[in-house]
């Protein structure tokens, strides 16, 4: 019912989503997982055509793809670093029929954005320098992750043609070229809405 409500632009609650995840990953929503009408604004603007190719990097438990997959015309794909992630992720998208979305188990170092036309950024290499709410203990914080991580999606970023769409939740902007140009922000300012301009 709630993938159903998403596709019919109804609005799904934060707590109501979440239902859908095991206690463990519940509980960590607040600080880790976009919030439904975040996920919904952010993927309504990347996706501008049909079937855009839009890259979450560090999708977490799958949550923005998700709500974007069903809200959206657009090809959702979810790369992220932890196993047991992907495969939760994976569950819900099938269980759900969700067949627009796509995770991929690897590092974004490891990810050419060549092959996708929009991407949405919501402080994934943050666990690296603030491990006050850590998603579990199967990687270890390092704080030159954080910077070398930012540094590789910037260089991957700043390779995308002109026009290119990013949307960034919470970031402090290390990720992003000076070839991007702000369009708005919202949520506080946190939710910001960039496109390629040279």
């Amino acid at each position: 019912m709630i993938f159903k409500f998403l596709k019919l632009k109804i609005a799904v609650e934060d707590s109501t989503f979440n239902e859908l995840y095991p206690t463990r990953i519940k509980r960590l929503a607040a600080r880790h997982w976009t919030p439904v009408a975040v996920a919904k604004f952010a993927a309504e603007y990347l996706v501008d055509k049909p079937y855009k190719k839009v890259l979450d990097i560090g999708s977490g438990a799958g949550k923005f793809c998700l709500v974007g997959a069903a809200s959206t015309t657009g090809r959702f794909y979810g790369v992220e670093q932890r196993a047991s992630l992907i495969k939760l992720s994976k569950k819900i998208a099938d269980k759900h029929d969700i067949t627009n979305v796509e995770f991929i188990h690897s590092n974004i170092n490891e990810i050419s954005f060549s092959a996708y036309e929009a991407f949405y950024f919501y402080n994934p290499f943050y666990e690296n320098i603030d491990s006050s709410c850590s998603i579990d203990k199967t990687i270890l914080p390092e704080r030159e992750l954080f910077y070398s991580y930012s540094r590789y999606v910037k260089e991957q970023l700043e390779q995308t043609p002109i026009g290119t769409r990013l949307v960034t939740y919470w970031s402090n902007w290390e990720e992003i070229p000076d070839s991007f140009e702000l369009q708005y922000a919202a949520c506080g300012g946190v939710l910001v809405f960039w496109q390629k301009a040279s």
